[in-house]
């Protein structure tokens, strides 16, 4: 019985040993989790689209962590990346109007859009939408049009944030409508939503998402989109040009690393981008919000960054608008 009981405790100590010396290594080969951050609160457009694209890349990279940085348009977040190493563990999802309109827009900006980070991937096209709260009832572009010529400046309208892509949508619109309109900055879509139903502000410009369902229940009403077809998503709803306002404009969402993101680490983003884009499933969650997915490459996204860069540019400063 001695023998039999040292064979075993001795056979325990040597398991337990082994896990000793295996511990370590099986520890040293688990990765750190994906880091997905977005410069608005949860619930916008932004966050949603990160938080959908967080759950098809698990399958391939495991733990993922949505990390939402708002304020200041996306800057916030993106000064985040731009510190963060280029190892392919940090990412940020966002729309293109940090990476094409902040550069024309702020005197003084804190990030080069293009040098301080590494294009992954163009992940899907937008267009924006005209909406009509409580405090406004305009019912279409016209009588948006009327009431601010009637009551000029007195007609606001949110955003989610200065310098952002939907301010511009509001300062164009002021230009092709020949109105006058206050523009009201937020830190996202969600809180400019509730600004919206509370009777705050009298329009929003944002992505169709952001008030799609309310515009269905009844609370806000879309009276238009920027693009150049109706959105799927409230097929009523007339596009500017068909309404009277010589405007289009449609923007992006994209995916970007810190700079000097190369090698595996770009690729294993890429590839794993591009398959989201051909997934059926995922496709028709985009349609469903409004969304043309894409799923380009990072050469690809690069050349629309450029693209885009040079076409905003005339455009922002015929408006004038210069931020601190």
């Amino acid at each position: 019985m001695n023998h039999i009981a040292n064979i075993t405790r001795r056979t325990l100590g040597l398991a337990v040993l082994s896990l000793g010396v295996l511990s370590p290594s099986l520890h040293a080969q688990e990765k750190p989790p994906l880091k997905i951050v977005v410069g608005f609160p949860p619930g916008g457009s932004a966050d949603i689209l990160a938080r959908m694209v967080a759950d098809a890349l698990r399958d391939d990279f495991g733990t993922i962590i949505v990390d939402n940085k708002p304020g200041a348009g996306g800057r916030i977040a993106l000064n985040a990346v731009k510190v963060a190493k280029p190892d392919g563990q940090t990412v940020i999802v966002l729309p293109s109007g940090p990476m094409v309109l902040f550069p024309h827009v702020y005197k003084k900006l804190d990030y080069d859009a293009v040098k301080d980070f590494t294009p992954v991937s163009q992940i899907a096209r937008f267009q924006f939408g005209v909406v009509s709260g409580p405090a406004s009832n305009a019912k279409n572009v016209a009588e948006m049009v009327a009431k601010a010529k009637s009551d000029p400046g007195n007609a606001s309208y949110g955003t989610p944030g200065a310098g952002t892509l939907p301010h511009f949508m509001g300062v164009l619109m002021e230009q092709s409508a020949g109105i006058s309109l206050n523009h009201v900055p937020f830190q996202g879509g969600a809180p400019a939503n509730n600004a919206l139903l509370g009777g705050h502000i009298g329009y929003k410009f944002d992505v169709v998402s952001e008030t799609a369902e309310m515009h269905r229940a009844g609370k806000v009403r879309i009276i238009a989109v920027t693009g150049s077809q109706r959105d799927p998503q409230v097929p009523e709803v007339p596009t500017l040009k068909e309404s009277g306002i010589n405007m289009e404009a449609t923007a992006w969402f994209a995916m970007y690393g810190p700079a000097g993101l190369k090698g595996d680490a770009l690729g294993r983003l890429e590839k794993a981008m591009m398959k989201i884009a051909r997934d059926p499933a995922m496709k028709d969650k985009m349609v469903k919000l409004g969304y043309e997915p894409i799923g380009s490459n990072s050469a690809d996204l690069a050349a629309a960054q450029k693209a885009d860069l040079a076409r905003w540019e005339k455009p922002i400063k015929a408006t004038g608008v210069q931020l601190d």
